[in-house]
């Protein structure tokens, strides 16, 4: 349950909801945030002025600005949530939560997993106390987990799997490109232990992305998919559009500021049917991707892979 976006009691509302549905395990992610995230108020205003083009050719009455949110508050509430709703399995994205939030976790039997994108990241998230840790190649869609130099996360899947698995003891998860009973196989000769597919359930009959998204992804390409930090000020991939393209060269803002300075954009393209400006993100494997039910993508997927491996 990606609950990066979400607010803690939407995300307690959520958790409810899935333990109705199902004994099994689940699990959560969570955006580490930055806390050091600001800007200026001249950039501030510069953004304000850029996004109101938009937002007048949207339709929307109110010019882009921020929310003044509290986002330490947000996210130690949204762990609150975690620990008191006794969460199985508890992911981070964009760093590692502090020495306490880890041991409180642990300590009520959550599985913590990291998102690491290069092998430095990956060695900080073991010595950290991680119980798995999410390799995150490049051709990954979504937000880049990397917590360092962005352009040290940037390392393909056939090249960061491998490094990754013998550079630490815990058990690896491949993620980034990994759309059918190949990309599997692949991922498990590669040293990953498991794998973790986005892009490719997206389309599944039961997604509840917007039917846009869905159609988007079923007729792009990998070579439509693109890095930008336009959406949120995190470098993120997805199906490039017309505001990836016109923001191309802006300086965004840091996130999260710029995801909320976007949100009331997206949210109204979303309600006209405008995908130029939502954001569309999206693995380079994109081209892989078909209209199943989730059933039938995964029986496709098991039984590909254990005849890929029996070979």
């Amino acid at each position: 349950m990606g609950a990066g976006y979400m607010m803690p009691e939407e995300v307690r509302e959520d958790v409810r909801r899935i333990r109705s549905l199902t004994e099994k395990p689940f699990g959560v992610n969570l955006f580490v945030p930055d806390l050091g995230a600001s800007a200026e108020a001249d950039e501030i205003q510069r953004m304000e002025e850029i996004l109101s083009r938009y937002s007048i050719e949207l339709g929307l009455e109110e010019k882009p600005s921020l929310p003044g949110r509290d986002y330490e508050s947000i996210y130690r509430k949204k762990l609150e949530v975690v620990w008191e709703e006794g969460v199985p399995v508890c992911s981070f994205t964009f760093g590692i939560p502090d020495s306490t939030t880890l041991h409180e976790l642990k300590k009520r039997g959550t599985v913590v997993a990291g998102t690491a994108t290069n092998v430095n990241e990956a060695v900080e998230w073991e010595e950290a106390g991680a119980d798995l840790i999410v390799a995150q190649g490049s051709e990954a869609g979504g937000h880049r987990g990397t917590f360092h130099k962005e352009e040290s996360g940037l390392v393909g899947s056939m090249a960061l799997i491998p490094q990754v698995a013998d550079a630490i003891n815990c058990p690896v998860v491949a993620a980034g490109g990994v759309m059918d009973a190949r990309g599997i196989a692949a991922s498990l000769m590669l040293g990953a232990a498991g794998v973790q597919l986005g892009t490719a359930f997206l389309t599944c009959r039961e997604s509840g992305a917007h039917p846009l998204y869905k159609n988007a992804f079923l007729h792009a390409t990998e070579e439509q998919t693109a890095l930008t930090k336009a959406f949120s000020g995190k470098l993120a991939r997805g199906v490039g559009n017309r505001f990836i393209e016109e923001m191309d060269g802006q300086p965004a803002l840091p996130y999260p500021l710029q995801n909320d300075m976007t949100a009331p954009l997206r949210k109204q393209a979303a309600k006209l049917e405008r995908p130029e400006f939502m954001f569309l993100w999206s693995g380079q494997g994109v081209r892989l991707a078909e209209a199943l039910t989730v059933k039938e993508l995964m029986m496709k997927l098991v039984s590909g892979t254990g005849d890929l491996l029996d070979k």
